[in-house]
């Protein structure tokens, strides 16, 4: 078994990524905010307020502020803050797009001859924004169940006709509490499943009780286990913290390991190594899988995807794109996953299904996706792997 805390190359490499991620957050928070009220402040037209960009331009900093301070501690200002800022953060990716909805329909107007009003325009494409943020926030605390069959060349007969959950991206933190957990908890509990696992990104990232976010988790149960690795968002700081914190709610974590249950090979890599190409190939060369039975890998992107492959996985589990969450983003994360994005697919003997996740990061809401476990049936295949969806 190898060591879970990460080496220090790699908790070098996470500290520039996430440097990277913070230089980008800011520019692109702060370019937005300013396109989003200088555009409207253009078409409207009417005698402006004094400070009325201080408020947009305080709630996007408190954004990044709340994120960057939460990673040391935790209060209830912290936490309001966080919520509040998050809210606005969705408010502002719709602001966005009506800022060049307004622009574009100006030029429009002005091609074509039509003499559009612009306080008109304004008020149309910002207040499809903010209802389009209304309902981003009611769809994203609509959790569902999203059922799949696959069928598995040499599935163990104890899994054959079994029934297991994929539950990832909780992002547990100052937004989604213990609540949010309870709700998941019971849902995956009415479920009855054989085995659950959590593909990552349990937390949020800042500090906090996790033992009390993860308290609905002591009462699950499932006759096979319940499995763990972490996500991106797990390696933003030391990652022993919040596996400690899940192998006291009684997951079972795999730590770049294989296990085998009644027959099958489940597989866990964390996602630092997963992310890595030579660390990756060495976990699964180690983990020597058997090609003549079934395996499933827990793995929190869907990237490397040639790796499990070479290595004989029949199935991997992902989670982390979200599908996007909020309209347009899922277009981009089409272009970067291709296929892998969303849903069950196929690369060569590999089926890969990736989840949208039953939670959010950032805004809490969701436009064009859905909050979801998925209830994944298994069934043992005659001919090599096929499957079948029932992805609405």
């Amino acid at each position: 078994m190898t060591n879970p805390n990460p080496s220090g190359t790699v908790r070098r490499a996470g500290r520039r990524r996430i440097l990277w991620f913070l230089t980008v957050v800011c520019a692109i928070l702060f370019s937005g905010t300013w396109f989003a009220c200088a555009t409207w402040d253009h078409f409207w037209g009417r005698p402006a307020l004094p400070g009325r960009w201080v408020v947009p331009f305080a709630l996007s900093a408190a954004f990044i502020l709340s994120r960057i301070v939460g990673f040391r501690r935790s209060n209830p200002f912290l936490r309001l803050a966080d919520r509040i800022s998050a809210v606005w953060l969705g408010v502002l990716n719709f602001c966005l797009f009506a800022a060049m909805g307004c622009w574009g329909a100006i030029a429009v107007s002005k091609l074509l001859g039509l003499g559009l009003d612009r306080p008109v325009i304004a008020a149309v494409f910002y207040g499809l924004a903010m209802l389009a943020s209304v309902v981003g926030l009611f769809n994203a605390s609509w959790l569902r169940v999203t059922r799949v069959n696959v069928k598995l060349p040499h599935l163990p007969p104890a899994w054959d006709g079994g029934e297991v959950v994929l539950m990832t991206d909780l992002h547990l933190g100052n937004i989604r509490g213990a609540a949010f957990m309870r709700r998941v908890a019971d849902k995956v509990r009415s479920l009855q499943p054989f085995a659950v696992f959590v593909s990552g990104d349990v937390f949020d990232g800042p500090e906090g009780d996790y033992d009390r976010l993860l308290e609905p988790c002591r009462w699950l149960s499932a006759p096979a286990g319940i499995y763990f690795v972490t996500g991106n968002h797990e390696e933003f700081t030391d990652r022993s913290k919040y596996i400690a914190a899940i192998e006291r709610a009684g997951l079972r974590v795999l730590n770049n390991e294989k296990v085998t249950v009644q027959g099958l090979q489940i597989v866990g890599v964390h996602d630092s190594e997963a992310v890595e190409p030579e660390q990756f190939r060495k976990i699964l060369q180690d983990a020597a899988v058997d090609r003549r039975q079934a395996s499933i890998l827990l793995a929190h992107r869907p990237s490397n995807l040639a790796i499990p492959e070479a290595a004989g996985i029949s199935l991997q589990v992902s989670g982390h794109t979200h599908k996007g969450q909020c309209w347009p983003w899922s277009w981009v994360i089409y272009k970067v996953h291709g296929p892998f994005a969303y849903g069950l697919n196929r690369l060569g003997n590999l089926l890969v299904l990736t989840s949208s996740g039953a939670g959010t990061w950032g805004p809490p809401m969701r436009v064009g996706t859905k909050s979801e476990i998925v209830l994944i049936r298994l069934e043992r295949a005659v001919e090599p792997a096929k499957a079948r969806l029932d992805y609405p």
